[in-house]
């Protein structure tokens, strides 16, 4: 494989993902380039949307796709935003707009049950009609804090509380959140998968 296209728009995960996806020494394209819009996201898991990504980036760019499909699952709002988490708050909602309404949303909820995880499912297609896909999920635990605090990464970043390393995702430095995210963490398993 030479090259391969990310089925995502956002840019925020495009830029994760090319640093992530280095070590397979492929060229690393972004769906924006093959088509204008994206897929309809209507599975009822991660795994299924990642699915319908990667396809549809097939079907466009005729070569191999890679999407991931991630989220928010907070405990005490029964999972969500879940597989909402980039429209939690609406349609077209901003980053800023999605993080107001979770803090909305556990305003009553004390520090010991705000707790949480990003979960993360990766999809590899070679080809549109590949049907041994590989896929591989991750998650990262943590809990949700009372306001944001940081300034990196994109999402939910300054509401994820890192317990072990008493930081907020967004007070990481990119190559820590790469190593311990669950997207990077996904990236390494499928990286193994790839070099086997």
């Amino acid at each position: 494989m030479e090259k391969l296209v990310l089925a995502t728009g956002n840019q925020g995960k495009i830029n994760e993902l090319q640093v992530l996806l280095n070590p397979l020494h492929i060229e690393v394209l972004s769906q924006k380039n093959f088509v204008p819009g994206n897929a309809v996201e209507n599975g009822l898991s991660f795994v299924e949307n990642a699915l319908i990504k990667a396809r549809f980036a097939c079907q466009h760019s005729g070569l191999p796709s890679l999407a991931d499909d991630s989220g928010l699952v907070v405990d005490a709002l029964n999972g969500a935003p879940g597989l909402y988490s980039s429209r939690f708050a609406g349609e077209n909602a901003s980053d800023d707009d999605n993080n107001r309404k979770l803090i909305a949303a556990l305003s009553d909820i004390p520090e010991s049950q705000r707790t949480a995880r990003f979960y993360c499912a990766v999809v590899l297609l070679r080809h549109e009609l590949d049907p041994t896909p590989l896929i591989v999920t991750a998650s990262w635990e943590g809990s949700i804090l009372f306001e944001p605090r940081g300034n990196n990464g994109f999402g939910y970043d300054p509401l994820f509380w890192v317990n072990d390393l008493q930081k907020s995702s967004a007070e990481l430095s990119a190559e820590t959140k790469n190593k311990l995210s669950h997207r990077g963490q996904a990236i390494q398993k499928l990286i193994s998968l790839l070099s086997t």
